[in-house]
């Protein structure tokens, strides 16, 4: 038996932009940081991150595209898939990335605070309510109008 799955949660290192193929597919990238906190043998805490490049597809690549932006949190669930090209230069390229099957977004930003989760770009009025503090949408199925409600 063989497996190929992954799941990271992290921070959004850019806005993701959204594309289409030749053939209408709708798709989006971003990449995604995540850190890792240790003590060392001298009990020092020592930290690194990680950056990984994040691939969606279709309705997915159109929500994230909508509601994610620099330094929101999400929780991606996918597989690893290496591709391979040829520069400008004609140097062969390879690069590994997440292909994603599902995200769930973080929580809203509350208030005025920069960088924390997600929110309808071109703005909206942010629903301060209990229900609302932590809120996340799983888009690995077909959504549709009406179904995320903020």
């Amino acid at each position: 038996m063989n497996l190929n799955k992954v799941f990271i949660l992290g921070r959004l290192t850019s806005d993701p932009q959204l594309r289409s193929t030749a053939g209408g597919q709708q798709v989006t990238s971003f990449g995604v940081a995540t850190n890792r906190v240790w003590k060392d043998k001298a009990g020092q805490k020592q930290e690194s991150t990680e950056f990984h490049n994040i691939v969606v597809w279709g309705r997915q690549a159109e929500v994230a595209t909508q509601y994610l932006i620099k330094g929101s949190l999400v929780l991606v669930e996918g597989h690893l898939q290496t591709r391979s090209w040829e520069d400008k230069q004609g140097q062969p390229r390879k690069t590994t990335e997440i292909i994603s099957e599902s995200l769930q977004l973080g929580p809203k930003p509350m208030g005025n605070r920069p960088q924390g989760g997600f929110a309808p770009k071109g703005g909206s009025s942010i629903d301060k309510s209990p229900e609302s503090e932590v809120p996340s949408i799983d888009i690995s199925e077909e959504i549709k109008e009406g179904d995320i409600q903020f």
